[in-house]
């Protein structure tokens, strides 16, 4: 991963201060899982997707997240969850482990393609045969204002949608195009767009994602051609 993808000290100065607020279309999730299924939160901040997710039925869900004190506060708000501090790398989970994987809000927090390749093929490795990987995230926004800070910073990082905000933390939204891009490993079953409020309290579109698993050699031959 690169330098920008390393934000574990701005989440910890910020983890008592954000509510995140992407939701989850449990009806969806039901369709494709059990209640029994082994679920991965990534970048579970303070717990609030396990937490609904434990309080709808679902007995295994387990969520990391890079920020410790993160990690904290959804101890002290829901002290039975199973919650675990990770460092960016390899997940300290064997291959095919999940039945399902939710990344609410992390890739926008994950500004490089490299890391954010890097996060897709990790989850792919501990997702089962046919496993769920349920994303909701951020496409390039139309308003002035979004589009004012992507200029802004284009030359710096390299990349349109990149953003940095006065408080410090890094963020990316996306072209659609690249998103397909990362996930031609999977088949895409649904996707979505709906009006969601940010961590900041402004109004923002996001596109949902559910998609299953290829196996790596399908995935592999439909790259190549």
């Amino acid at each position: 991963m690169d330098n920008l993808d390393f934000q574990n000290t701005y989440w910890d100065s910020v983890a008592t201060k954000k509510t995140f607020s992407h939701p989850i279309q449990l009806d969806q999730l039901r369709k494709l899982t059990l209640s029994q299924s082994k679920i991965l939160d990534y970048g579970c901040g303070y717990g609030r997707t396990c937490a609904e997710l434990i309080e709808n039925g679902y007995s295994d869900v387990v969520g990391v997240d890079i920020s410790s004190e993160m990690i904290n506060r959804g101890l002290s708000l829901h002290p039975t969850l199973n919650l675990m501090h990770v460092d960016y790398g390899i997940l300290p989970f064997k291959d095919n482990t999940f039945s399902a994987c939710t990344l609410l809000a992390v890739l926008t927090c994950i500004p490089t393609d490299t890391g954010q390749k890097e996060v897709i093929n990790e989850l792919y490795r501990v997702l089962n045969s046919n496993g769920i990987l349920y994303i909701s995230d951020y496409p390039l926004q139309q308003d002035i204002r979004n589009n004012q800070r992507y200029r802004q910073f284009e030359n710096e990082y390299g990349n349109f949608g990149v953003f940095r905000l006065p408080e410090g933390g890094i963020f990316r939204h996306h072209a659609m195009s690249w998103v397909y891009e990362l996930l031609f490993q999977f088949d895409i079953l649904m996707e979505d767009k709906i009006e969601v409020s940010t961590m900041n309290g402004n109004k923002a579109k996001i596109f949902q994602i559910i998609a299953k698993k290829r196996l790596r050699c399908d995935a592999e031959h439909e790259r190549d051609w």
